[in-house]
């Protein structure tokens, strides 16, 4: 019969030259992965403190556009409203005058 070996894997005890061996393999896989583990909890909470700056930032800009969309919104109520005194001063005048021409006209 062929000798067939199997892929060798850390968690099935007795695999490998010794026991010793394939326990310190495993060992050293298991600390590789924390490592990387712990490396790239430390990235995301940089990414974390990255993102809490840009967004206190963000949200100070909001209140900047806030306020100055706030003034622009009272300041075109004002125009808007000015025009329409005017308009409204128009019509009266305009049928002041209408009114006038129709009493002199009469007689």
């Amino acid at each position: 019969m062929a000798n067939h070996e199997q892929p060798y894997d850390p968690y099935i005890p007795g695999q490998g030259a010794s026991g010793h061996t394939t326990q310190h393999a495993g060992q050293d896989n298991r600390t590789a992965a924390l490592q990387a583990n712990i490396q790239r909890t430390e990235e995301r909470g940089t990414n974390i403190e990255e993102l809490r700056d840009k967004s206190d930032i963000l949200k100070d800009h909001s209140h900047q556009f806030q306020r100055g969309a706030n003034r622009v919104m009272k300041q075109m109520k004002w125009k808007n409203m000015r025009m329409w005194m005017w308009i409204i001063l128009g019509v009266v005048v305009f049928i002041v005058v209408i009114a006038l021409a129709v009493h002199f006209g009469k007689k």
